[in-house]
């Protein structure tokens, strides 16, 4: 299993920062770890599941390795899991 959790660096909701959560594995590995953590499925959002700073301790306790933003993006891409707003052309 390879979750990976990025620093809470990302403003949001409830002022909180929030981290992103991804699996470089699968996406039904990320949604099974998503669970165990405690994540409602509102939080997911295409390849990530966004994560309040509040349970970023809780994701590395049951695994998740912490990596930087940098990395975290780099091995989604890698995994070929990136998956991107599509683009709006203006017609």
């Amino acid at each position: 299993m390879t979750v990976l959790i990025d620093p809470p660096n990302w403003p949001g909701p409830r002022g909180l920062m929030w981290s992103h959560l991804v699996s470089d594995v699968s996406l039904d590995e990320l949604h099974t770890f998503a669970l165990r953590l405690g994540a409602p499925a509102r939080a997911f959002d295409r390849d990530h599941y966004d994560v309040p700073e509040t349970a970023h301790a809780l994701a590395v306790e049951l695994g998740a390795e912490a990596v930087s933003s940098r990395e975290l993006l780099r091995r989604l891409m890698a995994a070929g899991l990136r998956r991107r707003k599509p683009h709006l052309t203006p017609r």
